[in-house]
């Protein structure tokens, strides 16, 4: 088996855009939970992960991002659970058409506090974790990702969990955001780059990564990364979003054009960045224009 984190110290990879977004586009509504089109619209779902790939996608992100018991218990979906994490694995696979491609399965924040801050035991949130990072696993992803994660307890939680399920790579990736300063990133809870990857080399995972995070467009994933090479060996992986957000009619509207967002993705590779992929408000044509940056750089060196 090639395991994602070997490939990446040799090759750059690309990794897909959005999904959330994607999904509304197709017909998601507000509040609804996306993760459970895995089983009533697959057909809307492979369509969009496909559309990474034709632009260039070398890893496709499950459907599966608030798929923990926890998550789907909000809509009443906690017995679809099983289910619908091994659908997401089997769609974001079936995207690929056969060809070469990585498969992470998607986990994202469990939605509330731990203690002591919150109600949820810590013992709670390892089973919760633990059971879903099973079923990804179990469902043949190529890497297990943590992703937009701002607490270091759950981040520890996570990789502990997908470690336990025996995932064969596990990325820690964070939520930052860029502070008032101008100059620094700390997560909403107060966690900064270096606190992160202290955390995520500790507990063993194989790939430092970061995602969303207000300010946190590729410039500022650029400067994110270069601090992570700084305090770790580990191999980067960056997810920024389409620019800063504006507000349109009560809701966020993301209005970065590909070709902008491109513009610094060979300053995120020359700081270390081993995968870039987006994140909020990104599309197939950002991956188009990512995957057209990584080219030009690999091609030049």
């Amino acid at each position: 088996m090639t395991l994602l984190h070997d490939i990446i110290r040799t090759r750059r990879l690309v990794c897909d855009g959005a999904m959330g977004t994607q999904l509304m586009l197709a017909g998601l509504e507000q509040g609804a939970c996306g993760e459970a089109w895995n089983l009533t619209h697959p057909d809307r779902v492979l369509a969009i992960q496909r559309r990474y790939v034709e632009a260039g996608a070398d890893c496709i992100i499950t459907n599966t991002f608030g798929a923990s018991r926890i998550g789907l218990a909000k809509y009443g979906l906690e017995k679809d659970l099983a289910a619908i994490n091994r659908a997401g694995a089997r769609l974001a696979r079936e995207a690929f058409g056969g060809k070469p491609g990585f498969v992470l399965g998607d986990i994202g924040p469990l939605g509330v506090l731990l203690e002591p801050y919150g109600d949820l035991s810590l013992v709670d949130a390892s089973a919760a974790l633990l059971e879903q990072a099973k079923e990804l696993v179990a469902a043949g992803v190529d890497a297990v990702i943590i992703e937009t994660q701002t607490a270091l307890e759950e981040l520890g939680l996570a990789i502990d969990a997908a470690k336990q399920a025996g995932a064969a790579c596990i990325i820690g990736s964070v939520a930052f955001d860029r502070a008032p300063d101008g100059k620094s990133f700390r997560t909403m809870m107060g966690v900064s780059p270096e606190q992160a990857v202290e955390v995520i080399v500790a507990h063993g995972a194989h790939i430092v990564a970061l995602n969303c995070g207000a300010g946190m467009d590729m410039p500022a994933a650029a400067e994110v990364a270069a601090l992570f090479r700084q305090h770790c060996a580990l191999p980067i992986m960056v997810q920024p979003n389409a620019g800063q957000p504006v507000l349109e009619q009560g809701r966020l509207v993301y209005r970065q054009l590909p070709a902008d967002m491109a513009k610094a993705v060979p300053a995120a590779l020359a700081a270390g960045a081993a995968i870039v992929g987006s994140c909020c408000g990104s599309t197939p044509d950002h991956t188009r224009a990512i995957r057209a940056a990584v080219d030009a750089h690999a091609a030049a060196r």
